[in-house]
């Protein structure tokens, strides 16, 4: 038998893996790098996070990946070299950490990498009937187990579009193994580039898990930022939105779009949500001319009150009362102080971060994905099989990279 069968045999026999999960989302902020050691599988998972770094791209990095990202046309060499390049980045990245950590590759069972996307298109935005729902990671796997001598798996997101799902969002599985309980309903609010939650109820009956998409979550306001400060990467503190004011006209513009008419459960990017949209919300309502402070405090509002109203529509669903609902919040929204205070005055709930869980919310996504990892190795079911959803389909999820 071939010896890396062999070693992924061992690994899922022991009783606890060294699982390293790797997350770039769509903010481009760099890549979030989480040593996690993990025992069981499913819901009976456990995860200890020992080690978390977030290694930030550089300017460089970041352009070269703008190049592609989040467009229809683009230079096909570029992508092809950057699927490389991304892949050898993140290994030495890797490596960079465990260096840090005084740890070595023989530390490590599994890397868990979730790719740098650059182009999200499920059918209801691509509209081309022939076509299925789509998605593209970047950052080859092969490169990362052979920099790190780690066994890697890497893309994860191809399985669930060819159980018929969109690609996204991908944390319900790690959301209902670590955050399920009978004491409460929890929502799961995820604020990256775009925002999305997931709701448990504490019956625990996975028919009535739900995961969705709500639209942008800081993708709009952080181009805005670059676009009037290049030194910026994002709005510091919400300093320079809490200075304006909301404009009405201009919310209303950005809030009709067929997205948000769209039944849940529904996926999103960039592709959507970028300034073109913006820019063509500004014409439509006349709002051309507004200060910078204004357009950015209208564009955090808007963020708060498509996440508030797709949580009210799905626990009115969900729920015969509102009574014990707890949100919990993670990714880089959850440190913009004015959209945190929005979302309170917009949501009659408890909200909290996901580190009163016990898991810290910036890393949380990179733990998912080690979870998934997890999963591919030694889960027996990721749910009941009678319980199949094309939003959450029954999945062993990834594909195996071996060192050598």
């Amino acid at each position: 038998m071939n010896s890396n069968i062999i070693k992924l045999s061992k690994i899922a026999q022991k009783e606890e893996r060294n699982i390293i999960g790797l997350m770039s989302g769509t903010s481009l902020d760099g890549l979030d790098v989480a040593y996690c050691k993990i025992t069981g599988e499913g819901i009976h998972s456990k995860v200890k996070l020992v080690h978390f770094e977030t290694i930030p791209y550089d300017t460089e990095t970041k352009n070269e990946i703008r190049k592609v990202f989040a467009k229809k046309k683009i230079d096909f060499q570029q992508l092809t070299l950057l699927n490389e390049w991304i892949g050898v980045l993140h290994g030495n990245m890797v490596n960079q950490c465990l260096n840090q950590w005084n740890l070595s590759s023989n530390d490590v069972d599994l890397i868990a990498s979730h790719g740098q996307t650059v182009l999200h298109a499920p059918k209801s935005l691509h509209q081309q009937e022939k076509f299925p729902n789509a998605t593209l990671q970047i950052g080859d796997g092969d490169h990362i187990a052979v920099l790190t001598q780690c066994i890697t798996i890497s893309d994860f997101r191809q399985k669930h579009l060819a159980l018929g799902g969109e690609g996204a969002p991908l944390a319900v599985y790690g959301d209902y193994f670590l955050f399920s309980t009978d004491l409460e309903n929890r929502i799961l609010l995820n604020i990256g580039g775009i925002s999305n939650f997931t709701f448990l109820p504490k019956s625990g009956d996975f028919q009535d898990v739900f995961v969705s998409d709500t639209g942008t979550g800081n993708t709009l306001m952080d181009a805005y930022t670059r676009l009037h400060f290049p030194d910026l990467a994002f709005d510091v503190d919400s300093k320079i939105a809490q200075s304006g004011s909301v404009s009405s006209d201009l919310l209303c513009s950005l809030k009709n779009h067929d997205f948000f008419k769209a039944p849940f459960p529904k996926s999103t990017g960039p592709e959507l949500f970028s300034m073109e949209y913006l820019n063509r919300s500004m014409q439509e309502s006349n709002t051309t001319t507004l200060g910078v402070a204004d357009v950015l405090a209208t564009l955090t509002r808007f963020t708060a009150e498509t996440i508030a109203e797709a949580i009210i529509e799905i626990s009115a669903t969900k729920l015969c009362t509102s009574n014990n609902l707890s949100i919990y919040v993670s990714g880089g929204g959850m440190h913009n102080p004015l959209l945190m205070d929005n979302l309170r005055q917009l949501l009659d709930f408890s909200i909290q971060s996901t580190l009163d869980l016990g898991i810290d919310g910036d890393a949380k996504e990179a733990i998912l994905f080690a979870l998934l990892a997890n999963e591919t190795v030694v889960g027996t079911s990721y749910i009941n099989a009678n319980t199949v959803t094309q939003n959450t389909p029954y999945a062993s999820m990834g594909k195996i990279s071996f060192p050598l």
